[in-house]
Parts: C-alpha cells; sequence; structure tokens
C-alpha cells in the first residue's frame, strides 16, 4: 500500500489542546501578535477579523472571529455580529474573484462535543468548495489533500479584498 504523508496535520493533531492550554486563545493569540502576514490575518474590522486556517479543509478556507473572548452568538453585540457578517461577506468576495469556487459551506462549531477545535471563542468557517473536491482520502485516510500553499493563498486573498468595494 502507498503512503501519502500529511506532516503537516501530525503536529496540530498531536499539539491543538496542549497549545491551547499553554499559549492562551488562539484566536486571542492571532490579532494581538501583529503579524497579519505571519499569522495568516486576511483582513481586520472594527471588532472582528478573517484569517486562514492553517489546517484548512479546502484551499481558501476562512474563519471569522470577533476579539472579545466569547463562546456563544447571544454574547455577542449587535456591533460584533454586524463586523462579523460584514467580514465574512467580504471573504465571500474575495474567495469568489481570487479562487471562483462552485459554493461554500458556512458554519460554526459551537463547543467541544460540536467539534470545536478551540471551543472557548465564538469563530465561523467559510470553506470554499469545488465538484469533486472531496475524495476517496477523507473517508480511506483521514486526510485532505490541498494543492495551495497557505503563503499562496494568503496573497491571493488579499490581493482580492484590495479590489472588493470598501463600502462592504
Amino acid at each position: 500500500m502507498d503512503i501519502l504523508w500529511a506532516s503537516w496535520r501530525s503536529g496540530y493533531v498531536r499539539t491543538a489542546d496542549d497549545v491551547n492550554a499553554a499559549e492562551g486563545c488562539l484566536f486571542c493569540r492571532l490579532p494581538a501578535a501583529g503579524d497579519d502576514e505571519g499569522t495568516l490575518i486576511t483582513e481586520r474590522g472594527d471588532h472582528g477579523f478573517a484569517v486562514l486556517n492553517r489546517f484548512p479543509y479546502t484551499t481558501g478556507h476562512l474563519m471569522v472571529s470577533p476579539y472579545r473572548h466569547i463562546a456563544d452568538i447571544g454574547e455577542a453585540t449587535a456591533e460584533e455580529t454586524a463586523d462579523l457578517w460584514r467580514l465574512l461577506a467580504r471573504g465571500e468576495s474575495a474567495l469568489r474573484a481570487a479562487m471562483d469556487p462552485a459554493g461554500f459551506n458556512l458554519g460554526a462549531n459551537l463547543g467541544r462535543i460540536a467539534g470545536a477545535g478551540v471551543p472557548g471563542h465564538l469563530h465561523l468557517h467559510l470553506v470554499p468548495r469545488w465538484e469533486g473536491d472531496t475524495n476517496f482520502m477523507t473517508a480511506v485516510g483521514g486526510t485532505r489533500v490541498v494543492p495551495e500553499d497557505l503563503a499562496a493563498t494568503y496573497e491571493r486573498v488579499r490581493s482580492a479584498l484590495g479590489s472588493i468595494d470598501t463600502a462592504r
């Protein structure tokens, strides 16, 4: 049997809980780092930010999170909610312009039992989809194949954000 090596994923799987516990909340650390390119933050708003998922389901997998450390949608203020939806809309527009996906999945995993990797900090997932982008790898090997390097995806999304109407 041939083996497909996805070493980038094993580091996350082995250490996600340890890193979150030792270094604090991921979604609090990312914007505080002040290095948008290094942390893959594609855009900042007044109350939240958009960031590429370092362990994506597909190329361009974007997450949107409030700056404030809240766990549930009901804890968000009206201003935070509006900013998160604005960032999602701009992210969708940028991903359409940069990658031309056939569709999107939009979701949130609220709580560890629901699949949240960072259960204490609200974040929404915007996942671009293409015809045939799911294959046997997920079912057989528990592995996803992402055809583009994150740095290239970051540049494509940032470039597309620059061409979107700033009123959005």
